[in-house]
């Protein structure tokens, strides 16, 4: 019988609250997180954090083309949320010192794929090489009405 399975079966036989106890003493190193919240962004509508730093990496919220300063839905079209969206990205990576070049992976959620061009051509004036990776998925929804939402997360 190997060590790993030794531990196991000797968990199994110890009394609940003896499981208990040893459970509690023993710790797990949890990372620092830092909550990242800026005006430059619009203020999260919800039970989130507009981004949260552990270590050296910023895992950014999902932003949608609100104006931070009205809270509104900015006007036009895809380009023009798109532009909204990548400024409040902008404004969260830099509440924590950083910028676009520090961003390595992105999402961005559109309700219609047919305006793909539209939006990747607004998105290369705002990330140039070596660009991060990137998902883009067709939703049905996204919240407000947009047509276009995009998380990242940034390494510095």
């Amino acid at each position: 019988m190997n060590i790993r399975a030794r531990k196991v079966l000797h968990l199994r036989i110890l009394p609940a609250p003896a499981f208990t106890l040893c459970r509690s003493l023993v710790r797990y190193p949890t990372p620092m997180r830092k909550v990242i919240a800026t005006t430059e962004a619009p203020a999260a509508i919800g039970p989130y954090s507009q981004a949260v730093a552990v270590g050296n990496t910023l895992y950014c919220a999902g932003q949608i083309p609100l104006d931070p300063v009205t809270g509104e839905m900015v006007s036009g079209g895809v380009e023009q949320q798109a532009q909204r969206v990548l400024e409040n990205i902008g404004g969260v990576l830099r509440a924590n010192g950083m910028n676009y070049s520090h961003v390595v992976k992105t999402t961005v959620f559109m309700t219609d794929l047919a305006h793909f061009g539209e939006m990747n051509a607004v998105y290369a004036k705002y990330f140039q090489e070596p660009f991060p990776a990137r998902s883009t998925i067709q939703v049905a929804a996204l919240p407000r009405g947009a047509q276009v939402e995009i998380e990242v997360i940034a390494v510095s």
